[in-house]
């Protein structure tokens, strides 16, 4: 195949195990904060010290920095979208509600920055057949356009039914699908054998609960299953690496040259189109919104019945 090896039909079930289950999950924890606090509490304050002293020491695949700091960068998010969704006075606080936006760009640009370093390896890299090429240029300079697109923040609120959960109603379905094409062509160049379930299954998860279970949650939906895709990898590295249902990436230069232009693109198209409304419309997008008047941005705020106030 183009993008990976055979996948065999016990590998295809499981891919959407792992789909179904990262959405069960999400659910459960944006429904009940008690559960929500065992997973991204208790359990990354325990694991470090028992199980992932064993499986996600430095001579694993899940050893190196990149994969502590995603780890706990996504718990990160977990938390402070926690403490906005339940505390009152934090999601009223302006400063507070910029730092979705500040983890958000932290997680891209640790992204990025991996992509360039994989740029100069050629072979296996912490236990992953690394390819570098310009592919991995391409891609940092999608990712770098991502960031810049991030918008809107101060419109950040939170849902007014009982699940409390926090919506970014200018964070739209276009800024989505280009982080999405940008985030597998990052897994597939830098964790290549990681790729099928990291990279389009954890994907898919945030996006399919984004377009159809909650609309506007995509950030906290985002925060939720990366946590989760996460510390399952820390915890059983060779589910996606040696595994009986580990899938392996074809590692064809053409494919991952194919996939970081698409992301390159799409993040060109969604910079032009959102700095074009920017400057047209003198539209602020630290201190404003830049999308309110789209029928898309309009839909998440009718449905949760929350009055924005537009600069």
């Amino acid at each position: 195949m183009f993008l990976f090896e055979s996948i065999p039909w016990y590998c295809a079930l499981m891919w959407f195990a792992v789909l179904g289950g990262l959405i069960l999950f999400n659910e459960v924890t944006r429904k009940n904060k008690f559960v929500a606090i065992i997973f991204f509490v208790v359990l990354p304050i325990i694991l470090p010290f028992t199980l992932w002293r064993k499986t996600a020491g430095p001579n694993s695949c899940v050893g190196s920095w990149f994969h502590w700091a995603k780890v706990y960068s996504a718990v990160a998010g977990c938390l402070c979208f926690m403490a906005l969704r339940y505390s009152k006075n934090l999601s009223k606080n302006k400063y507070v509600l910029a730092f979705p936006a500040i983890i958000l760009a932290i997680n891209i640009v640790e992204a990025v920055v991996r992509d360039f370093q994989c740029y100069n390896f050629n072979g296996v890299v912490n236990g992953v057949m690394t390819i570098g090429g310009p592919w991995n240029i391409m891609n940092g300079i999608a990712g770098i356009l991502n960031i810049l697109t991030i918008s809107g923040f101060v419109g950040i609120v939170i849902s007014k039914d009982k699940d409390k959960d926090m919506l970014w109603p200018d964070q739209l379905w276009f800024w989505i699908i280009a982080y999405d094409i940008w985030n597998f062509a990052y897994v597939y160049n830098c964790v290549s054998d990681h790729s099928f379930y990291g990279g389009t299954g954890l994907l898919l998860a945030c996006t399919i609960s984004a377009f159809f279970i909650k609309k506007g949650a995509w950030l906290q939906h985002r925060a939720y299953t990366l946590a989760f895709w996460m510390m399952f990898a820390m915890s059983v590295p060779t589910f996606a690496d040696s595994s009986i249902f580990a899938v392996k990436s074809s590692h064809n230069t053409t494919a991952l040259f194919v996939v970081s232009a698409l992301a390159l693109a799409a993040n060109i198209l969604v910079f032009v189109y959102h700095f074009y409304k920017i400057f047209k419309y003198k539209r602020n997008p630290i201190t404003g919104e830049v999308h309110f008047d789209l029928d898309a941005y309009k839909e998440v705020v009718k449905e949760d019945e929350v009055v924005v106030t537009n600069n």
